[in-house]
């Protein structure tokens, strides 16, 4: 078995990979190690996976701890680089996790979500139908839930009104990966992440910005007054849930009806899955149960709802429990534990 996986210098990426590599599975990891955010944090991942100069393009680096694990530094946009890539090494799987993320930087940058999230999703389609990969599992997000205000959102739930361009490009790519389901018999399955925190997280996300003010001694600025709900999920489940699902290839819905369609199956080899943790906090007990943690108040600053956000975020993860046998199940005081021990060794504080 041989599997590619994009994005391996990112949060989850990196995860992905070393999970798949302890159990003796042939990895090729690309990514573009952007500036989106501290690079790094992204070459000290990748390094944590045996890979030392990364940044060096046009190279092959071979891991020096994960002898089944190669890096590529390549961006999925490069249309003849991910071409060549597909027709080199003819994959068995393909994991994408690549993307611009970020809901607020949506907002500055828009052109950056059009290049990497639907000219470089579509570079990974191609490949993947022209080389015969037998399963394409991607990452799409709980943003394109949008305006949807009944909870808990299930995947057969109308998702036409994303708050941001980000959700707007992750629903594309549902919408791409079926006409490709459809078209040429390509088995497609697209998981909605539900905000993922823990060690080696994204600095741009509310985790990690909390925990880093709060140890620094800074303000941490809250959206909506703390009145915010989200379905945080532990890093650990979403990469087990993932690593269930590459081998669970989908399948056509042989019961589908077209009068009453089903967003999450078709006819097509197509399946779309919440993995969260189906258990939504309230954004002011998360605060509070990282202060607990960490054995310190925070200096609070409260600001207005953003523009691109969403109330709340709260997963029904009942079919792809059916599908793997496996729900999300770490607890907010055991994720926070591990990513504040985490947080104090990696930046010496």
């Amino acid at each position: 078995m041989k599997i590619l996986v994009t994005g391996v210098a990112g949060f989850i990426g990196s995860f992905v990979v070393k999970s798949l590599v302890k159990n003796n599975i042939e990895v090729v990891g690309i990514d573009n190690i952007n500036d989106y955010y501290d690079t790094q944090l992204k070459l000290d991942r990748l390094g944590q996976l045996g890979i030392q100069d990364a940044m060096s393009g046009n190279k092959i680096h071979t891991s020096t701890s994960f002898p089944d694990f190669r890096f590529i530094k390549a961006h999925v946009e490069d249309q003849q680089a991910i071409r060549e890539l597909f027709a080199c090494e003819q994959f068995d799987y393909v994991c994408h996790l690549a993307a611009q993320a970020g809901v607020r930087y949506s907002l500055e940058n828009p052109q950056a979500y059009i290049q990497s999230n639907i000219d470089g999703f579509l570079n990974i389609l191609e490949g993947c139908r022209k080389n015969k990969v037998k399963h394409l599992v991607y990452a799409s997000s709980s943003s394109v839930y949008g305006l949807n205000g009944k909870v808990p959102f299930s995947e057969k739930d109308e998702v036409s009104h994303p708050v941001s361009l980000y959700a707007a490009t992750k629903k594309a790519n549902e919408l791409m990966a079926h006409s490709y389901s459809s078209i040429y018999h390509l088995p497609t399955t697209g998981l909605r992440f539900f905000t993922v925190y823990g060690p080696w997280g994204r600095p741009d996300m509310s985790p990690f910005l909390f925990i880093d003010a709060i140890l620094r001694r800074n303000p941490i600025r809250i959206f909506n007054h703390g009145k915010m709900l989200r379905d945080f999920t532990y890093i650990d489940d979403i990469v087990e849930g993932i690593i269930r699902i590459i081998p669970t290839v989908a399948t056509p819905d042989n019961a589908w009806d077209s009068e009453h369609p089903d967003p999450a199956t078709s006819p097509a080899p197509y399946r779309i899955y919440n993995i969260g943790n189906s258990s939504p906090v309230k954004l002011s007990d998360y605060i509070e149960t990282i202060e607990r943690v960490i054995g310190m108040e925070a200096e609070k600053i409260y600001l207005p709802m953003q523009p691109g956000d969403v109330y709340q975020t709260n997963a029904d993860t009942s079919l792809l429990e059916k599908a793997i046998g496996f729900r999300p199940d770490t607890s907010l005081e055991t994720g926070i534990t591990r990513t504040v021990e985490w947080f104090k060794e990696y930046y010496h504080l």
